[in-house]
């Protein structure tokens, strides 16, 4: 479903380009649950903005679904594919946008018809239902707010979800309620996911496998199950899971 091969990507100019991926590889697999996971800025988040194309300053080559993409721009058909949830509910929402005009106009942007059942069944697929419609960000808490930021991203009926830290800005309380939302939407649809994370727990529970990133660099890939069994092979992720004790309760 994605192939990132050799990916350089960077910021700036010389002498004060900043190499923020460095050579990174790896394969996800149709219907795979992937993470990617390191200390902060060590470049996880920025591989999901290349696929995107929100940093177009990147070499190497990235596959969506065996098609390759290039430049910045990218194609309604790339945007019917893949869609990405963003770690800042408070932020992704536009303030004076009701609930409905958000899932409208998305799915006007992608062609959609019969606008008002796709709104209801959205509503209804992440847990908010239709009483929630014509209220606006505000009058959500943050839980609600990544749900409407989650139905907007299936508007586009998407077979690869980009999740960048999607419960980091939520209450703990409320982030079991979110990650066990998006494991039932991965079961019932189909989909691929790509979840960037610090927190090797919610990995462990909601990843097959994943990337360990240091500095830019993919330093090792392992499975959930070595990650639970604390079976890592490179002294840093070693030193990541020795530093995130508790980690297997996910």
């Amino acid at each position: 479903m994605l192939t990132i091969k050799d990916l350089d990507v960077w910021f700036g100019h010389p002498p004060e380009r900043v190499d923020a991926v460095r050579g990174a590889s790896f394969v996800v697999a149709r219907g795979e649950s992937f993470g990617l996971v390191g200390e902060s800025g060590s470049g996880k988040s920025t591989i999901l903005r290349a696929v995107t194309g929100l940093i177009d300053t990147w070499s190497g080559r990235i596959e969506v679904a065996g098609q390759p993409v290039t430049g910045r721009h990218r194609s309604r058909a790339f945007h019917k594919t893949v869609q990405m949830v963003f770690q800042d509910p408070y932020a992704s929402l536009h303030p004076r946008h009701s609930v409905d005009r958000v899932l409208s106009e998305t799915l006007h942007l992608q062609g959609m018809d019969r606008i008002d059942q796709r709104i209801a069944t959205l509503l209804d697929s992440v847990g908010l239902g239709r009483g929630f419609r014509f209220r606006y960000p505000h009058q959500l808490s943050g839980g609600q707010r990544q749900r409407v930021a989650i139905a907007r991203a299936l508007a586009a009926e998407p077979q690869l979800l980009l999740l960048d830290e999607p419960t980091s800005a939520l209450d703990v309380s409320v982030q079991a309620e979110i990650l066990n939302l998006l494991a039932d939407l991965r079961r019932d649809r189909g989909l691929t996911y790509v979840m960037v994370s610090h927190d090797l727990a919610v990995v462990a529970h909601m990843c097959d496998r994943l990337a360990v990133m240091r500095g830019g660099e993919i330093v090792e890939e392992m499975t959930a199950a070595a990650l639970r069994q604390g079976a890592a092979r490179s002294d840093y992720a070693r030193d990541l899971l020795a530093a995130s004790r508790g980690y297997a309760a996910g």
